[in-house]
C-alpha cells in the first residue's frame, strides 16, 4: 500500500510541476521567418500572434507573394513553438530529446 501512495504523490506533484510549465509556456515568443527576413511573425506560447513585420521592399510586391510569405513565416513560427514547447516540457518532466510532435493535454 506504501507504494501506491508514493505513486500518488509522484503523480500529485508531477501534475503540479506540468501546471507551472502550461504557465511558464506561455510567456515563450517565438519568430517565425520568410521570404529571406523580408516577413517576421511573433507567436506567444498561447499560440497568439503578436506582431507581423513586413520589409518596405516586400510591400512592393504582388498580394499573393505577401500572403504567402506571410502564411510561411506563421508556419515556421509555428513549428519552432511546437519545438520550444516539447523542449520546455521535456526538461520539467526529466525526459530528455522528447519529440517536438508530440501531442501535449493542454
Amino acid at each position: 500500500m506504501n507504494n501506491f501512495n508514493d505513486m500518488i504523490t509522484k503523480a500529485k506533484k508531477m501534475q503540479e510541476k506540468m501546471k507551472e510549465v502550461q504557465e511558464s509556456l506561455k510567456n515563450i515568443e517565438v519568430e517565425g521567418l520568410s521570404g529571406g527576413n523580408s516577413v517576421r511573425v511573433i507567436l506567444t506560447g498561447n499560440h497568439e500572434m503578436k506582431s507581423i513585420k513586413i520589409s518596405e521592399e516586400l510591400k512592393k510586391e504582388n498580394q499573393d507573394i505577401i500572403n504567402d510569405l506571410i502564411i510561411a513565416a506563421y508556419n515556421d513560427a509555428k513549428d519552432k513553438l511546437k519545438k520550444k514547447t516539447s523542449e520546455e516540457v521535456a526538461k520539467a518532466a526529466g525526459i530528455p530529446n522528447l519529440p517536438f510532435d508530440i501531442k501535449l493535454p493542454f
